[in-house]
């Protein structure tokens, strides 16, 4: 008997070219290859990276991503056609996607006839010739060749004949996928299944589905779009993208592999890292995750008081669709007795620790309050077990801090300087250290290790990686509550920690101490080369 899934798909991630068109988003270069590696780390087969010359961030992002190691990913770079009355070898569009140096391009057309006769203000047999000429100069250089039929459903009810011979061009010009576009996001998914079947029906390569969320239909057209027949979905991480956003890729993942028996979407376990990755490429792109998200929001395996609080606790299949640890998140019960105690507990072993039984709702209290204050600890999972450690009676003892302080000199014609200083006592000895910075965190950070070195050489290994703010409360102005988390790095583990206060400084010194304190628990296994 076959052990092969019913049904085949591939996942293709738009998160770095298609998300960032949302308005309040914004990647640096840093910030793409931080998401690329993590994507790539999950299994995703496709990551489309950018539209390489459409600016000067997206360009570089390519001449640093191409030199870059993926284990299971291969990065795509997306472009247009060439211009109406541009040979394919002039067009600079086609030239920037070579410069890019990926394997693969994913090439966009307009398959609605309104776009071509209105926004490109030329004739059909014209719109075709630009899809198909450009496809056929990419594969001439060698490069495989995605297409995306822009607008395609809308310009399918539209003139169905055009749709067709836009899609049918590319193809014979040697596109190896066929991807329809609900580009303006407004069909339904019995639409989207009539289309794509009648389209399969034509076609002789593979079908692709990009579709927009401005019906509220993303997810169920693209999982309709697999059921009709296509193979390759594509979508971004939690939807981002630019008005109400892209398809979710992170629902679409799980209920592929959970619901739908795709069991090779992604390689054996990535499931699990679904909540983690939602969350992390929140934290990136500086944006609240989405508590109500589905398999991956902070409630979307909570439940309140009541009948659901008892009967979870008896049989938790009975008021769960999925157990929470198979995407990586987390049972939650608020307003009742069991309230994350079994979350606490699961964490707990997780770092490999055996907390008392007075510790288990000591935690659960410290949780709940900090969280009412702004924490974090989806993310910031070292101070997490910081938290853990300190409610079962744990006390670090590398280090006391006496006090602290950062002073910033406004100087004429250059950049402002930052200098602390801190007092601290390790071992018994008492020691006051001052040092400068790019800004008061950087100061900080420098004084702290100085005063810190002597007596623990380990922090030669470790590092400040990141570092993000982020106002809770906009609507108090200066005296709102911000999160700072830091990202720390001993060159064989990662960590964040987080502080939360009205003071930024205050916040930020927080979760620098938090992040010195978990490196020192946690100190490397290999000494560094």
């Amino acid at each position: 008997m076959s052990t092969e899934p019913a049904v085949r798909v591939e996942l293709y991630d738009t998160t770095l070219r298609d998300g960032a068109q949302q308005a309040d988003l914004s990647y640096t270069v840093e910030d793409r290859l931080r998401i690329l590696h993590r994507l790539d780390a999950i299994g995703f087969p496709y990551i489309e990276g950018g539209w390489p010359g459409a600016n000067p961030r997206d360009t570089e992002f390519f001449e640093l991503a191409s030199k870059e190691n993926l284990r299971n990913a291969q990065l795509t770079a997306f472009g247009m056609t060439r211009r109406s009355g541009e040979r394919a070898e002039d067009a600079q569009a086609l030239r920037d996607l070579l410069d890019a140096g990926t394997e693969v391009v994913c090439l966009v057309g307009k398959a609605w006839d309104l776009h071509v006769t209105e926004a490109l203000r030329t004739d059909l047999d014209e719109g075709v010739a630009m899809v198909r000429d450009s496809v056929a100069f990419l594969r001439a250089q060698g490069r495989r060749v995605f297409f995306d039929a822009e607008h395609f459903f809308d310009g399918y009810r539209s003139d169905p004949g055009f749709a067709m011979r836009v899609v049918a061009a590319a193809e014979e010009a040697g596109a190896e996928r066929l991807v329809l576009c609900d580009t303006n996001g407004g069909m339904l998914p019995f639409d989207i299944a009539e289309i794509v079947r009648s389209v399969g029906a034509q076609a002789s390569v593979p079908l692709g589905i990009h579709v927009h969320n401005d019906a509220g239909c993303a997810v169920a057209n693209s999982l309709v779009a697999v059921d009709a027949g296509v193979l390759q979905v594509q979508g971004t991480v939690n939807g981002y993208g630019e008005r109400t956003g892209n398809a979710d890729i992170v629902p679409i993942t799980a209920d592929l592999i959970l619901k739908m028996g795709v069991t090779d979407a992604l390689p054996e376990g990535s499931v699990a890292h679904l909540t983690e990755l939602a969350h992390f490429v929140a934290e990136i792109a500086n944006l609240s995750p989405e508590a109500r998200q589905p398999y991956a929001g902070r409630y979307a395996f909570t439940h309140k008081a009541g009948l659901h609080t008892s009967g979870v606790a008896r049989l938790s299949r009975a008021y769960e669709h999925v157990a929470p640890e198979v995407v990586g998140n987390r049972r939650g019960i608020v307003a009742s007795d069991y309230s994350g105690g079994a979350s606490i507990r699961m964490k707990a072993e997780e770092f490999g620790l055996v907390l008392g039984d007075a510790a288990i709702p000591a935690a659960v209290d410290q949780l709940k309050a900090r969280e009412a204050e702004g924490y974090t600890f989806d993310i910031a999972e070292a101070s997490l077990e910081l938290l853990l450690r300190r409610a079962d009676g744990w006390a670090q003892a590398y280090f006391e801090v006496e006090s602290y302080r950062v002073h910033v000199e406004e100087r004429t014609g250059d950049e402002p300087l930052a200098e602390a200083t801190v007092k601290v006592v390790t071992e018994g000895t008492r020691h006051i250290e001052s040092a400068e910075g790019q800004g008061p965190v950087g100061a900080l950070d420098n004084a702290l290790r100085k005063a810190l070195t002597n007596d623990y050489p380990q922090l030669d290994d470790m590092g400040l990686e990141d570092f993000r703010v982020r106002v809770l409360d906009r609507s108090v102005g200066t005296g709102a509550v911000v999160r700072v988390l830091i990202d720390m790095s001993n060159g064989e583990r990662e960590w964040t920690t987080v502080g939360v206060s009205e003071n930024i400084i205050e916040a930020s010194w927080e979760a620098l101490v938090d992040g010195y304190t978990y490196g020192l628990l946690h100190p490397r296994e290999h000494v560094a080369d």
